[in-house]
């Protein structure tokens, strides 16, 4: 893995909406007394989501500080895990998996797709619509390939199906998530082929 460093350009001050610290609070009091530390995960995951997806350093301090933990401590969980970016992202945060799954169904003609319409990894478009980054096994393997914006799964992607969604996105729309194939979720392609006897 990679060295994940914040952003060079942060802004200047984060503090909770009264909404989020009350939610924040309510996970800090679902841990027993001198383990309220251990909220840090699903609190820093709301820091990001009122950030716009990504943490910014004010953000982590103020989580530190809610949970009195030293700063660097949150700063090395938020630098671990991969589902905290640091650095800004698109409205639509476009993550495609690259595990083998995905790899042998296609998801190189994906990475086309997005190098096309969005750029390279890891910037935001201009307009601040959209980026994208690989990621690792996102855990809808049986409908490789398939990438995750925001928080829907579109699955069983062609490059033409992939662009259609994120012309659909930019264009206000919303298009549907989960399989873009005849299939309900994860059953089999052209429906069930075992324990289809009603005896």
């Amino acid at each position: 893995m990679s060295v994940r460093r914040l952003a060079d350009k942060q802004p200047p001050s984060f503090a909770f909406t009264p909404q989020n610290l009350e939610w924040a609070n309510a996970q800090i009091a679902k841990y027993p007394p001198g383990r309220q530390q251990s909220a840090v995960i699903p609190i820093l995951w709301r820091a990001q989501e009122q950030s716009g997806g990504w943490l910014p350093q004010k953000a982590i301090e103020a989580v530190a500080d809610l949970l009195g933990m030293a700063k660097i401590r949150v700063l090395e969980v938020a630098t671990f895990y991969t589902m905290f970016n640091l650095a800004p992202v698109g409205k639509f945060y476009v993550q495609l998996c690259g595990t083998t799954p995905c790899m042998l169904r296609g998801c190189e003609e994906l990475k086309k797709v997005c190098r096309r319409v969005i750029g390279e990894p890891d910037h935001v478009t201009k307009d601040g619509m959209f980026s994208w980054t690989e990621v690792e096994c996102l855990g809808a393997c049986v409908n490789a390939p398939m990438v995750q914006i925001n928080y829907d799964y579109y699955e069983d992607l062609t490059a033409a199906s992939f662009a259609r969604i994120l012309s659909d996105l930019a264009a206000g729309k919303t298009p549907k998530p989960g399989p873009q194939i005849d299939r309900q979720n994860s059953a089999p392609v052209g429906g069930l082929t075992t324990l289809t006897s009603e005896a």
